[in-house]
């Protein structure tokens, strides 16, 4: 794999997932870190409408944890969303079969616990050959330290470490589009 199409990602060739970002798991989360989580999720879920990249949510035991939150549902009311009782995403067959149909083998991760779902999903999605880019200020776990050690340990696996900001602008790719218009409004 050239350095490009491992570090760059294509509109084309990328699906964006949203790992578990739930009422109840939210409700245990530092306030200012959820914000900012819930603002960059919702910037990348807006890039992806804009620029026709596929998203899939996850939601870990709905019972316990509750739903998606309904503002990022909202920004992608038709993505499919699957529940899950393993910590990684693709111990969901339905979830495994849908990236793989999808053709798609760079996979733009968001989401929580950074240490839990999102690494374990993550280390799988490497392990099964997939391009994995972890926007670290679109994850969260109740700790920091957590959630610092997941994103070394991911790094070390081999996934991309990126922020909101890069993926939105490698999404676009060029300045002076209609979608550049849109989109770079969202990160100033």
């Amino acid at each position: 794999m050239s350095v490009k199409s491992k570090f760059l990602i294509e509109p084309d060739r990328a699906v964006l997932v949203v790992v578990d970002v739930q009422e109840k798991l939210c409700a245990a989360m530092d306030r200012d870190v959820l914000r900012q989580l819930t603002r960059n999720a919702c910037i990348l879920l807006e890039s992806a409408k804009e620029l026709a990249v596929p998203v899939i949510f996850t939601e870990q035991y709905v019972k316990g944890l509750g739903p998606t939150l309904a503002v990022l549902k909202e920004k992608a009311p038709a993505a499919p969303c699957h529940e899950k009782l393993t910590f990684s995403c693709c111990g969901n067959e339905a979830f495994v079969k849908q990236l793989k149909d999808s053709g798609r083998t760079q996979i733009i991760v968001a989401g929580m616990e950074t240490h839990v779902c999102v690494l374990q999903t993550v280390i799988e999605l490497l392990d099964g050959g997939f391009n994995v880019h972890v926007v670290k200020d679109a994850v969260m776990s109740r700790s920091s330290d957590n959630r610092q050690t997941a994103i070394e340990a991911m790094v070390l696996a081999g996934a991309v470490p990126t922020c909101t900001e890069a993926v939105v602008f490698q999404l676009l790719k060029i300045a002076g589009t209609e979608s550049f218009k849109r989109l770079s409004k969202l990160v100033k």
